[in-house]
């Protein structure tokens, strides 16, 4: 990860320690500190999906956990998970 997100070493130990401890991370920060890049970077590396959120004002819990789409061919509802079940998730 030291090769793709460069300057950000605290930043790289922070995530690897919070993986190991299996914990949680909060990464806050002005624009431009690679922090996106690097849990994808990190997704990437562990070979686990990743998924990114956007709150905005009309955002519904749906869109988070995921909903029932129905689908015509089989008459069925199909499950479509939202993004919180990724194994890493940016919000």
């Amino acid at each position: 990860m030291n090769k793709v997100v460069v300057g950000q070493k605290h930043l790289l130990q922070s995530l690897v320690i919070s993986l190991l401890a299996d914990g949680h991370i909060l990464l806050e920060g002005v624009p431009g500190l690679a922090k996106t890049l690097s849990v994808k970077t990190l997704a990437q590396a562990l070979d686990v999906p990743f998924s990114r959120i956007q709150f905005t004002p009309d955002l519904l819990p749906a869109d988070l956990t995921g909903t029932l789409v129905y689908n015509p061919k089989t008459g069925e509802f199909d499950t479509r998970k939202g993004p919180v079940f990724a194994s890493v998730v940016l919000a």
